[in-house]
């Protein structure tokens, strides 16, 4: 053999395994950067979505907040006020440090906007739907950096507002109401119609003998009654469906759970359980309604019999309108901070309202058209002797539990303030 032959094949050989291990390298240094880059973007885009979710929960408690204000005063100063105020609690919020440090730096901008409409949204100053947005808020990255990722940007936008008048509704008052004409959207109520919601013993008004509007609860007795009138009931009812009423006036018990609203406290309960309204001024003189009375009939007056007959909150001194007025100027009988602490809007109820026509005697079954909320005008008995009605004043609207739609809608009756998808962005 050829020794210098068997010598160049053995340096071919080497050389060529030399030249393979320069190539390896770079190999092997694209496949780390490559294997850091799938890492970093899996990381850090979990990292990303986790502070996505994070912003959107505060925007989107910062925007039920506003919703909420602004329901109850038409004014968007304090409601700004609380979207930013609800923000920034968020903020401080377990898990939150990236977005509080950003926050705190200045380096997310919280904009409040206004629309009369909800699609389209136009900013307009005017609500009641509102908007919340966040951005500016740029999570720095990790491993995504090997591309030059060095932040994500995160922004979030929530919209809130009003529901449509709901079709179920929970946590309403444990009392039917009877329409007055089917054919109307409103059941035949008007704004700021007077009604008597609970009859006085003796006087079974639309529905029947012994039938005096009380809806049928799932537990017996007494107590039951004056919890469910104090604000225990949290039953629900929905249109098209029907409701029990339950025989018997049991006046006793629902003057001492309904007069809780007004700070009137009488029987084994007190303010630690139900606590009173901030506000429980009354009419003065207080209505009555003499039921079978020769003279007024079935009216509700606010003398001695014989009148003057009133069918209009605008005839009366004291109306929702007032307890508005005192309750978004802090204007408290039992403020919020006090002993008792009371509670607003206690005296807004949702009912349902049912065809009550025929001779319902007794127990009845009737079916829901709808719902309808009462202003509790005066505590049960406010007028002395045997009268023992309960009297609510009509109003458009009012908050209330239950379940409602997607889109907003018309109509009078309980509604939520929900969250909406914002028709602008694909943050929300």
């Amino acid at each position: 053999m050829n020794i210098f032959n068997q010598d160049r094949r053995s340096a071919q050989r080497y050389g060529s395994r030399y030249r393979q291990h320069g190539v390896a390298m770079p190999l092997v240094v694209i496949g780390l950067v490559a294997i850091l880059a799938i890492a970093g973007l899996a990381l850090d885009g979990s990292h990303a979505f986790v502070n996505k979710t994070r912003l959107q929960n505060t925007v989107d408690a910062a925007a039920l907040a506003a919703a909420k204000v602004y329901d109850q005063t038409a004014d968007t100063v304090p409601s700004n006020a609380a979207a930013n105020s609800i923000f920034g609690q968020n903020t401080d919020g377990n898990g939150n440090f990236e977005i509080d440090n950003a926050y705190d730096s200045g380096n997310i901008t919280v904009t409040v906007q206004w629309s009369q409409t909800l699609n389209p949204f136009t900013p307009s100053g005017i609500g009641p739907y509102v908007r919340v947005i966040a951005a500016g808020f740029d999570m720095a990255t990790g491993l995504s950096g090997v591309l030059g990722i060095t932040d994500i940007p995160i922004t979030a936008s929530a919209v809130a507002g009003p529901s449509p008048a709901i079709d179920s509704a929970c946590n309403i008052a444990p009392i039917l109401v009877c329409a007055n004409d089917l054919t109307d959207p409103y059941y035949g109520f008007n704004q700021d119609d007077l009604m008597v919601l609970k009859p006085s013993p003796g006087d079974h008004d639309d529905v029947g003998p012994g039938n005096y509007k009380l809806l049928r609860l799932d537990c017996p007795g007494g107590d039951c009654v004056r919890d469910a009138m104090a604000g225990q009931y949290d039953a629900c009812a929905t249109t098209d469906q029907t409701v029990d009423t339950e025989p018997g006036v049991t006046a006793g018990p629902t003057s001492q759970g309904f007069n809780t609203r007004f700070g009137q406290y009488a029987g084994p309960i007190g303010p630690d359980d139900y606590p009173p309204d901030v506000v429980v001024e009354q009419p003065d003189p207080p209505l009555h309604h003499p039921g079978t009375d020769p003279i007024t009939g079935a009216d509700i007056i606010t003398q001695g019999i014989g009148g003057p007959v009133v069918t209009s909150a605008s005839a009366i001194n004291y109306s929702y309108d007032d307890y508005t007025y005192n309750t978004t100027n802090g204007v408290y009988d039992f403020a919020p901070d006090g002993s008792p602490a009371g509670v607003e809007w206690r005296r807004v109820l949702a009912m349902p309202v049912a065809d009550c026509s025929g001779d319902e005697t007794g127990q009845s079954t009737l079916e829901v058209e709808g719902f309808a909320c009462y202003f509790m005008l005066q505590e049960v008995g406010a007028y002395g002797g045997p009268d023992k009605n309960i009297f609510g004043q009509f109003v458009d609207g009012c908050l209330a539990g239950g379940a409602a739609g997607p889109n907003p809608g018309e109509g009078k009756g309980p509604y939520l303030i929900q969250l909406y998808k914002d028709p602008d962005s694909g943050d929300s």
